[in-house]
């Protein structure tokens, strides 16, 4: 039987995701993209799961989209975003379709990544292009190996950015930057994506899923519930006027005082001890 092309795998309150195209420099195929959400949106409702690292097997995190597929909507060619349609000819195409298709498909992945309870680590092992660069930017914390590349591919492609990378990377980089990554399409080091504030860490190659396990394991022995609305404040933040983030703050320090995790923290403050959280 044929390995499952994402790779779950769980070590105590850590949930790995790993995509296993290696073949193809895990380019996402429709049903890889379906199993992540399903597989982060479980991760959401899994009091057991307080922490996700997202990596991919082999010399790449994620090539964009699998185009080389056959079946419904192949002929649909688009980038590393993943379009798909409805297997129209070209001329035939249906107005509505190719945004149908992205509200559907790429740009509900990436949905579900910023929108998962617990915080998602990227663990980029490899390219990431298009979608697959879309994906890293998408999670919490983004660990690089040397050897990652970051490719904003579309132009080359003579196509628009999807895959929510216009609303990602100027919040990441600033406008000025994200047109510069955006209209030469030139491919980043790691080295150049830690510079450019897209990258958080890089490591070497050998060090990168040792890393990543180590940091998932402090955020998975944090208080989770805060971790999560402190995640939902920040992703809300740039998109708000301040009277609404202050009272988004406020409601959410009032939801957490209820968690027994923030009565945990007060005590070991007031005690000196060291706090011992649950995640609930």
């Amino acid at each position: 039987m044929a390995e499952p092309e994402v790779l779950r795998s769980t070590g105590g309150p850590v949930l790995t995701l790993t995509l296993n195209r290696p073949e193809a420099l895990n380019a996402l195929t429709p049903d890889q993209r379906e199993r992540l959400v399903e597989l982060l949106s479980d991760a959401s409702a899994d009091p057991a799961v307080r922490a996700v690292v997202l990596t991919g097997t082999g010399r790449g995190f994620c090539a964009g989209a699998d185009l080389r597929g056959t079946g419904a909507g192949a002929d649909l060619r688009g980038t590393g975003a993943g379009l798909r349609g409805t297997g129209t000819p070209p001329g035939e195409r249906i107005a509505g379709d190719v945004a149908r298709t992205l509200r559907t498909g790429a740009q509900r992945l990436i949905a579900a990544v910023l929108d998962c309870e617990k915080p998602v680590i990227a663990a980029v092992n490899g390219t990431a292009a298009g979608l697959g660069a879309h994906l890293a930017f998408a999670c919490d914390l983004v660990l690089a190996a040397e050897s990652a590349r970051f490719i904003e591919v579309f132009v080359r492609r003579g196509l628009v950015p999807d895959a929510g990378g216009a609303y990602l990377l100027p919040r990441l980089v600033g406008p000025r930057r994200a047109k510069e990554l955006m209209f030469f399409g030139d491919a980043l080091t790691a080295a150049e994506a830690e510079r450019t504030g897209l990258v958080n860490r890089v490591v070497p190659d050998g060090d990168l899923a040792g890393t990543a396990r180590a940091w998932a394991d402090r955020l998975a022995s944090g208080p989770t519930r805060a971790l999560a609305l402190t995640k939902q404040l920040v992703n809300a933040s740039l998109d708000t006027d301040r009277a609404t983030a202050f009272a988004a703050e406020a409601a959410a320090q009032e939801i957490n005082m209820t968690t027994r995790d923030a009565q945990e923290g007060l005590r070991a403050f007031l005690k000196r001890e060291t706090p011992h959280y649950e995640g609930h």
